[in-house]
């Protein structure tokens, strides 16, 4: 497996952690304002450079997601699927997921799994046609 840093950590900034065709990104407490569009260039920037096909964001140091945060994983989610790799968040605590439910926040775009090994499945698996009439793909 290819490990390494997909893109230059510094102050500021989260790293990117590049495991294969897949990057994660651990997210740590609070994500400010200007560290929060920091991370989404940089990743952006990293799907790009290494030719990812999947992101996964661990949530698991973060105590509670609120609309800015739940914005911030949609967007990078949108970017993402817009330079052709698929989003996974993990991590959650069952508090997180209640917040989100009760702020409506759908999260569109983002899978979800239990655990990075989950989420490294998921992203192996054949992805569902989403065209109308199309043969549907059963995951085993």
């Amino acid at each position: 497996m290819n490990e390494g840093f997909a893109g230059h950590p510094s102050a500021g900034r989260v790293p990117v952690l590049r495991l294969g065709r897949v990057l994660l990104v651990t997210i740590q407490g609070d994500l400010h304002d200007s560290t929060a569009q920091q991370l989404q260039e940089d990743l952006s920037q990293s799907v790009v450079d290494s030719g990812a096909t999947g992101v996964v964001i661990d949530i698991s140091g973060v105590e509670i997601v609120d609309s800015f945060l739940g914005r911030v994983l949609a967007e990078i989610a949108a970017q993402s699927s817009l330079l052709a790799a698929r989003t996974v968040v993990v991590g959650m605590r069952p508090a997180v997921a209640i917040t989100l439910v009760e702020l409506g926040l759908t999260l569109p775009g983002l899978d979800t799994a239990l655990s990075t090994e989950a989420a490294l499945e998921l992203l192996d698996a054949p992805v569902p046609s989403a065209r109308p009439g199309a043969p549907r793909q059963e995951r085993p």
